[in-house]
């Protein structure tokens, strides 16, 4: 039994970890977009997952130049959005 919950918790650090690991590769300001992405899309109907997914992979796709909120620059990025949208799984 002691090594079954060893096991466990061995596996539950490793996805942790795996979880963590993307979302440090982003700056203060990419998450701060990003958070006003999931506010601005809270009412759209998917899970936050998807929310948080196709945000995010917006985010990527925007140079670090950019001055447009996520919300503003999908409206003349229609490929980059079909792109994330397919991606984070909308419907």
């Amino acid at each position: 039994m002691k090594s079954r919950i060893a096991a466990f918790g061995m596996i539950a650090a490793v996805l942790t970890a795996g979880a963590i690991a993307p979302a440090a590769a982003q700056t203060v300001d990419d998450v701060n977009w990003i958070n006003k992405c999931i506010a601005d899309n809270k009412d759209e109907g998917p899970a936050r997952s998807v929310i948080v997914s196709y945000c995010t992979c917006m985010n990527n796709q925007m140079s670090n130049s950019e001055t447009k909120s996520i919300t503003a620059w999908e409206k003349t990025h229609k490929k980059e959005a079909d792109e994330c949208s397919k991606k984070a799984g909308w419907k």
